[in-house]
């Protein structure tokens, strides 16, 4: 029963560009506040990027902000992370994230604020 499927992770060198899918099965993704999150070696889970429903809103770690770039389509059942400038500390385990929400507001940082989750697309930044 999954339901969020990331995909288009890969090992690139630094300076490169990747770009991240997570496409969800069984719900309307439109109804979704949806973010994605990684996690490094020996560190603890962190916030990359968010969108809300409708896509009106978006969040940038300031690691990431300038470089990433989130998309959705929700008619494809879709979300998009475009990684450019990558660096070695970009890498990590890739995890897209969900969680319905009623009202267009910005969506959570948090990860505890998500119920559904994807398993997670290795990236690797290296020369």
């Amino acid at each position: 029963q999954t339901q969020l499927v990331e995909s288009g992770g890969g090992l690139v060198q630094p300076g490169g560009s990747l770009r991240l899918s997570c496409a969800a099965s069984e719900f309307t993704l439109d109804y979704y506040d949806v973010g994605w999150f990684r996690q490094a070696p020996g560190k603890e889970r962190e916030v990359v990027s968010c969108t809300n429903k409708g896509g009106g809103f978006q969040y940038y770690a300031d690691s990431v902000k300038g470089r990433f770039t989130i998309s959705r389509d929700d008619a494809k059942n879709t979300v998009y992370l475009q990684m450019e400038s990558l660096k070695p500390e970009d890498t990590g385990v890739y995890y897209c994230a969900a969680q319905v929400t009623r009202v267009q507001q910005m969506c959570s940082i948090f990860a505890q604020r998500y119920g559904f989750w994807g398993q997670g697309t290795q990236v690797t930044v290296s020369s």
